[in-house]
């Protein structure tokens, strides 16, 4: 009985230990992304589902700055400037608006892309990856809320510049969707206009715009 008490002391202990140290290093993340006027980052993009007998990949790359963000991937550009999200689709000339609300953001978004585990989640330290020389060592989330349709999310994150690497997210139902980072930019030079929805020229180049508020 005693080495059952000692042992499932020493259990405790670690798994605290192993909260903090990625509490300290997250905390380190969050601290570097926000001291940056802006991020740019291209990415891979995979969603798979073993049972569904889905793997798809795909390429995309979004700018941040602050919680305003531009999004490329799959052929349409996703645009949030603070207060409306902004949907274009080239290939059907059509713009969809809508108004931001933060109750409704429950997923991992663009602007909450390298914050969003701020908040609602429980850690530990998880695996350590050598990537081309890089020490990638990931952090596994939890969402406290047990309704939550994540089930987990694994953060690869790089040691030594304190930039995510890699996040792999499962739903409740298997599927994986990863995000690998193929280039990470900082404190770039970016265009005054280019948080900013020109609703005159969508429309005189013919698209139809969808306000759905």
């Amino acid at each position: 009985m005693k080495k059952l008490a000692v042992l499932v002391i020493t259990l405790f202990t670690m798994s605290f230990a192993s909260a903090q140290e990625a509490k300290t290093l997250l905390n380190e993340v969050s601290a570097k992304a926000k001291s940056y006027d802006n991020i740019l980052i291209d990415f891979k993009y995979n969603l798979s589902n073993t049972q569904e007998k889905v793997n798809q990949d795909t390429r995309g790359d979004v700018t941040l700055s602050g919680n305003k963000y531009v999004l490329n991937m799959m052929g349409t550009t996703r645009m949030f400037d603070g207060k409306n999200i902004y949907t274009i689709v080239p290939e059907d000339e059509e713009v969809t608006i809508s108004t931001y609300n933060p109750q409704d953001d429950k997923d991992v978004t663009p602007s909450k892309l390298l914050t969003f585990y701020e908040k609602g989640y429980t850690y530990k330290m998880d695996i350590v990856q050598n990537v081309k020389g890089r020490k990638i060592q990931y952090v596994k989330l939890i969402p406290i809320d047990s309704k939550a349709e994540m089930k987990d999310v694994l953060l690869g994150i790089d040691v030594q510049t304190k930039h995510i690497y890699k996040l792999i997210q499962t739903d409740a139902k298997g599927t994986k969707y990863t995000l690998t980072v193929n280039s990470f930019k900082t404190n770039q030079p970016l265009s005054k206009t280019l948080f900013t929805f020109d609703e005159a020229k969508f429309k005189q180049d013919g698209y139809y715009i969808n306000k759905l508020d």
